[in-house]
């Protein structure tokens, strides 16, 4: 008997499987205290404390070419950027929030841009991972049985 399971790529992720090996990036405010992109919420860091961590965020290295560089000359054929996670810090400037590394942090840059930029210069294929989370919103933790106008909202901010 095989244990082998046949499966059929969708044409759309062809690509994906062919180049085997890419980079997902992990960046954001949680580079800070250095304790993994979950550490607001296990460590129980209030929200409005969490905030103050963008006045410090200004990563003057920051280089995407040099990001790219690296990935290519490992042999990597993608790399996929976490643009925001579950802490709501957008790596760009929203039209729904604030809380972005453009408008909330002395860095004022939009990286997700100079990501995109700097992969396109090098034909690197571009990914983007966006979390649906967002702890600092009271209407996520609600759900939509307990609070649906609460909840109708929170889609409405995260499908903007």
């Amino acid at each position: 008997m095989s244990s082998e399971i046949k499966f059929e790529v969708p044409e759309r992720l062809r690509w994906w499987v062919e180049a085997r090996f890419g980079m997902f990036i992990h960046w954001g405010l949680y580079a800070i205290p250095a304790r993994g992109e979950w550490v607001m919420f296990f460590e129980r860091i209030p929200k409005f404390e969490y905030a103050k961590l963008a006045r410090k965020f200004n990563p003057k290295r920051f280089d995407a070419d040099e990001w790219v560089a690296l990935a290519k000359e490992a042999g990597m054929r993608y790399m996929v950027l976490t643009t925001r996670h579950h802490d709501g810090f957008c790596l760009w400037d929203s039209q729904v929030s604030d809380f972005t590394s453009v408008k909330a942090t002395p860095a004022k840059r939009d990286f997700v841009a100079e990501y995109v930029e700097a992969c396109r210069r090098a034909g690197m294929k571009i990914g983007f991972y966006y979390s649906l989370l967002d702890w600092r919103w009271p209407e996520y933790w609600d759900g939509p049985a307990k609070n649906p106008e609460g909840w109708a909202r929170f889609r409405d901010y995260v499908h903007a």
